[in-house]
């Protein structure tokens, strides 16, 4: 069982409890009903028997955008705030949880957001401010275990196995310390995960957020049983749907198949399925992960069927995209071209270049290529460069002593790129860009 502060007093019997705000582990005297911490008086107490031996923690800042500009702009502390696109076409990247009591969401189009919570503040994201501090609260994980996988802006799993030593204290205290630390430095909320694995750690983080602690140990497959099919990540409407037909709606069901049945049944990703179903994950947490794609995309405020408004349109997204490629030392040898239509059908098409690149250049040049065979035939509400065939940033844009445009080109972005990063990126612009 996963109990978190909202919950009421509990009889604890001999097993360990956790004071969040102290925070430290204490043992009741048995039969004792336990409500408040017998040290500071908090209410925020956590139970569960293998409380002081689970090491998998997830952590997940709570409306991350929300809640830096909260701690950035203290007026609008105790007023619902939207996070995303100000246009008509704009969409909600975070809402606080003042604006969620009203219905709005994430990825939910702003014009409806506002017509739930007419009352919301509406800013647009500043994502160079919030991964500096995603930044810092990575560096607050590190400071406690080198294994830390980021998964996203605000999410993150520790592997804390053998750290009590170092810290004089079971994972719980050290997570929970963590959680008090962010807070109190940055502003910022999160909530924690506490499993045997990665699986059911992020699955203990959505437990009792916001400011939550979720605890699931060995009872993980009795947990999940009643729960419906898409509460595993990666589930989605359309596999949910394929699942209900076959009369797997519920995670105890889906539990219930053998491997042999998954796999005539399921197909190849049968028996990883159940696996998971009954709460099963062997993933190791991984501190580095491979760059396997890069991407950028707009979506426009009205429909766009000019050629010569497209490229200016493709020219930025593809500056965007050679930045991104640099900032994570990666180029790439092939690209997709994205295009959205009016009415919501999405085409694409793809190159392969012969070398490796991050000169916006030569993104532009393979891009209009693909461009020129969809433009003209419909207006488009949405235009994305994705990359393929990712390389070392060191291969990127190889000297060719036949070519001085090529080595201008390389000299002369290496120039742009640098007074970007002292001044912005408005200090100097290419023609293209001024345009629009």
């Amino acid at each position: 069982m996963a109990l978190g502060h909202r919950e009421n007093p509990l009889n604890a019997g001999r097993h360990p409890v956790l004071c969040r705000d102290c925070p430290d582990l204490f043992w009741p005297q048995s039969g004792a009903a336990i409500a408040r911490c017998p040290t500071c008086g908090s209410r925020r107490l956590v139970f569960h028997p293998e409380l002081s031996s689970l090491s998998i923690a997830h952590v997940d800042c709570d409306a991350f955008f929300a809640s830096v500009e909260k701690q950035r702009h203290p007026e609008l502390k105790g007023k619902p705030l939207l996070v995303g696109g100000t246009g008509d076409r704009g969409v909600v990247s975070t809402a606080c949880y003042i604006a969620r009591l009203h219905g709005p969401h994430s990825a939910m189009p702003m014009r409806r957001a506002r017509e739930l919570c007419p009352d919301a503040v509406i800013l647009p994201p500043d994502m160079a401010t919030y991964r500096i501090v995603a930044e810092r609260i990575r560096t607050m994980m590190r400071e406690l275990t080198p294994l830390v996988e980021v998964k996203s802006i605000d999410e993150a799993v520790l592997d804390l196995s053998g750290t009590r030593e170092l810290h004089g204290a079971p994972p719980c205290v050290v997570v929970a310390r963590l959680a008090l630390r962010v807070e109190k430095e940055l502003g910022v909320t999160i909530s924690i995960g506490l499993a045997t694995n990665t699986l059911m750690a992020k699955l203990a983080a959505g437990v009792d957020k916001p400011r939550g602690f979720g605890v699931i140990g060995s009872e993980a497959r009795e947990w999940l049983a009643d729960k419906p099919v898409r509460l595993l990540p990666g589930i989605g409407k359309a596999q949910e749907e394929a699942l209900q037909k076959l009369g797997l709606a519920r995670l105890g069901t889906l539990a219930a198949l053998t491997i042999e049945e998954a796999f005539r049944r399921l197909g190849s990703r049968g028996p990883e399925l159940v696996e998971r179903a009954r709460g099963q994950s062997f993933r190791k947490v991984t501190p580095f992960h491979p760059v396997k794609s890069v991407s950028t995309e707009v979506t426009f405020a009205q429909d766009i069927g000019d050629i010569p408004r497209l490229e200016r349109e493709l020219w930025d997204v593809c500056e965007q995209l050679a930045l991104r490629l640099k900032r994570k030392k990666v180029s790439t040898q092939g690209i997709s071209l994205k295009l959205r239509t009016a009415s919501f059908q999405t085409r694409t098409r793809a190159i392969q270049l012969h070398t490796p690149t991050v000169l916006p250049d030569r993104l532009f040049q393979a891009a209009r290529y693909l461009l020129m065979k969809e433009a003209g035939t419909t207006a488009f509400r949405l235009i994305g460069i994705y990359s393929k065939n990712l390389k070392p940033l060191q291969e990127a844009d190889p000297p060719n002593l036949t070519d001085i445009h090529n080595i201008n080109s390389v000299a002369m972005q290496e120039a742009i790129d640098t007074l970007r990063l002292k001044f912005g990126r408005n200090i100097i612009q290419r023609g293209r860009s001024l345009n629009k």
